[in-house]
């Protein structure tokens, strides 16, 4: 008797089979709807290979060899910061055995192992971003030195502190610096060109000087010299070195091992450039006056991988490259080689001179306060100075005082529904990315200290401008944007960044907005910020955005309350102006009197230290402990310091900021002075130097201001509008 096909039970499956088919169907399930890729059900040469990423710590030859085992590749294409890859082989029978045979299998890479999941896919697709040219001026000398020069300039530099006395070395919470010549000062971002340090340049570097002079790339022989020693995970943040302190050409040895070094222009431009080991970097005109440079600290470069047919010839500039693998840093020692400055500089870039009054850092009392922007290119630079470096400055100091959730924005992410997709805006340190285990969770943050320190928790974050944001239109069932657009400096600025937002949102998703208000003593009640005034507290002085304790619940009423004394909906005579277009600098803990003004950042290490060895600091800690991590099964992932694979069936991820450019992960024992110079750093704990005290820009929205700003926005309604501890606050529902 036969049997009909109909008859004929499919082989079962066992329990192994069946969690890996689960884990596929997810993971295919996830990139298409986060990435918009479409797998196909049916045998295909080509297949996306989920965790397979360089955005997971995979690199490229890790994953060529697990491939190469089930037959001969056609192409690999590993998109930068993503966590998977796309295969094509050669045959189709050569992709079915890789779907059967590496489906579920564990790769070991790096520093970690990722369990790879396999889909067909009818068609591969990845767009190129165009290439940024170089800065002018850039110039990059691959094996400048030889081995034995390596070998002989590392082994002059005498990391003892029997030098000290005429060398002047820093034992720095995230490198090593050492000083020749003159010593670069922290605390005022200038050297003190009057006092020349006993020892001049170490004899060693002088036949390197004098080719450099032959070869036409300097004019003149330097006298100062700065070695930084970093270990792997360490970094610099981006800067410029000081106008003021130093002639145009800057001279930088790169020995030891390869790094990366980004580029960063105003306007928002940015180059990644490998430093092989042995090169000489060359900065000159734009790119040493203008363009800030800096390295990310991480353990793990993106780097163009080499040609099988000619490996010593690579294009230094990550950008322009598609095939690009990850390479692990060493120990790296750089030698800068500059020439102290003693006339004006009269660049022409003044923008960023501090010798035509721009500043390479905030300070206590500027000489002149900075007045408001009548373009978007004064809007830029004014945000650049008086936001984004001052974070990136008090990243550490500001995180530990940011450790708690707030009730209201804590009651708003409970309110999402299990498996929604939530973007944190501005997300600082991370402090809501982890209160609602149930949803997806992805932060942003312009800076990239900031964003190292969420990474660092373990969440899933990126740098990016609010205002231009690397996401999927309607990607999200949710947004957080907390004390972050009362920082943009024109209304044009901040309706942008509201539509962001709303861009971001799936029909029917909200948006919750928090901007710190005019209105302090509202509705007969003071705020948290003003009622502090009178307390002892390290916190208390750098409040900010409401001043709203973690643990106490907040005052929530509506926008449309009761009138009062600063009730101003539209009426903005009522509100002092700023002097000549300049503004005002604020009193910590007082009313305001103007709408733009900068309040200022006292950043307290000395009292932060002590806090901690008497253990007041224990509390803070044990807060963080309790903080629960999201979770994420997409986006822009790279390369963490501390990598964790995501849990169960979503893609095995490194967070970190995406070809970012700062600073190690700041210490709160430690002291930053920011500053415009190639040692830009933290201080050593031994330094007792007065506390920097930096000044941020604040727009502070009157009453019914956030709504009329929403409310020019298309496509969304003000679902909710209400005012909590010296915060206006708004619920966006976009339309269905």
């Amino acid at each position: 008797m036969e049997f009909g096909e109909e008859n004929v039970k499919p082989a079962r499956r066992s329990k192994d089979e069946k969690k890996v088919l689960r884990k596929q169907i997810k993971a295919s399930y996830t990139l298409l709807k986060h990435e918009g890729i479409s797998t196909a059900a049916q045998p295909t040469k080509s297949l996306v290979v989920a965790n397979g990423g360089l955005g997971n710590g995979v690199s490229r030859e890790e994953l060529t060899a697990a491939l190469t085992e089930m037959g001969e590749l056609e192409a690999l294409v590993m998109p930068p910061h993503k966590p998977y890859a796309f295969v094509t082989f050669r045959s189709e029978e050569c992709a079915r055995k890789a779907h059967t045979h590496l489906n579920g299998q564990k790769l070991q890479c790096l520093e970690n192992s990722v369990t790879l999941y396999l889909a067909y896919v009818s068609t591969v697709t990845h767009e190129e971003e165009a290439p940024v040219p170089w800065p002018e001026g850039l110039v990059l000398v691959e094996d400048f030195v030889s081995i034995e020069e390596e070998a002989v300039l590392l082994a002059a530099i005498n990391w003892s502190t029997s030098e000290e006395d005429v060398t002047a070395q820093k034992a720095l919470k995230h490198r090593r610096v050492k000083h020749y010549g003159f010593e670069f000062r922290y605390d005022n971002n200038n050297v003190d060109k009057d006092k020349p340090l006993p020892a001049g340049l170490p004899k060693e570097c002088l036949p390197v000087l004098e080719r450099c002079v032959e070869n036409g790339h300097i004019n003149f022989m330097p006298d100062q010299l700065t070695v930084n020693q970093y270990e792997s995970g360490q970094g610099i943040p981006p800067h410029v070195d000081t106008h003021s302190a130093f002639e145009d050409t800057i001279l930088s040895l790169s020995l030891g091992t390869k790094t990366v070094m980004e580029f960063r222009h105003p306007d928002g431009r940015v180059v990644a450039v490998v430093l092989p080991r042995r090169s000489l970097l060359v900065m000159k005109e734009e790119s040493r006056y203008l363009w800030t440079h800096g390295i990310t600290p991480r353990k793990f470069d993106m780097v163009p991988a080499p040609d099988p047919q000619f490996p010593a010839q690579t294009q230094p500039d990550v950008g322009i490259h598609s095939s690009l693998t990850l390479s692990k840093r060493g120990t790296r020692t750089s030698f800068t080689f500059r020439k102290i400055r003693y006339e004006p500089c009269r660049c022409g870039f003044p923008s960023a001179c501090d010798c035509q009054g721009a500043s390479s850092a905030p300070s206590l009392s500027p000489p002149s306060p900075p007045t408001l922007p009548h373009c978007c290119a004064d809007a830029t630079r004014l945000e650049e100075e008086y936001v984004h470096r001052v974070y990136d400055a008090i990243a550490s100091h500001f995180s530990s005082t940011r450790h708690s959730p707030w009730p209201r924005v804590c009651h708003f992410l409970s309110s999402l529904s299990p498996g929604s997709v939530l973007v944190d805006v501005g997300c600082g340190n991370g402090k809501y990315l982890g209160v609602n285990p149930e949803i997806t969770a992805v932060g942003c943050d312009r800076s990239s200290a900031l964003v190292q320190i969420c990474a660092e928790r373990g969440f899933h974050v990126f740098v990016s401008d609010a205002l231009s944001i690397p996401l999927r239109t309607a990607s999200c069932e949710a947004c957080i944007s907390i004390a972050v657009i009362h920082h943009f400096s024109t209304e044009e600025r901040r309706l942008a960044a509201v539509k962001e937002l709303v861009r971001l949102l799936k029909p029917g998703g909200r948006a919750l907005i928090y901007v710190w208000a005019f209105e302090q003593d509202y509705n007969n009640q003071k705020s948290k910020y003003l009622m502090s005034k009178s307390k002892e507290h390290h916190e208390t002085e750098n409040a900010s955005e409401g001043g709203q304790k973690p643990d106490e619940e907040s005052t929530i009423q509506t926008s449309r309350p009761v009138e009062d004394e600063h009730k101003v909906v539209n009426d903005m005579q009522e509100v002092s102006k700023v002097t000549d277009g300049k503004l005002s600098m604020h009193t910590n803990r007082t009313v305001f009197h103007t709408q733009d003004l900068l309040v200022p950042w006292h950043l307290k290490e000395g009292k932060r230290q002590r806090d901690k060895d008497s253990g007041h600091s224990g509390k803070m800690n044990k807060g963080k402990e309790k903080t629960k991590k999201g979770s994420s099964k997409f986006l822009d992932s790279s390369l963490s310091p501390n990598p964790s694979p995501s849990p169960g069936l979503e893609f095995s991820t490194y967070s970190e900021s995406k070809c970012d450019t700062n600073d190690a992960t700041y210490n709160t024992e430690s002291q930053l002075s920011l500053s415009g110079n190639t040692c830009s750093s933290l201080k050593s704990e031994s330094e007792s130097t007065p506390a920097p005290v930096f000044h941020r820009y604040y727009h502070v929205f009157q009453q019914g201001e956030l709504e009329q700003l929403c409310g020019q926005v298309e496509g969304v309604r003000i679902q909710s509008s209400y005012h909590d501890q010296g915060n206006w606050c708004a619920i966006l529902e976009k339309d269905c």
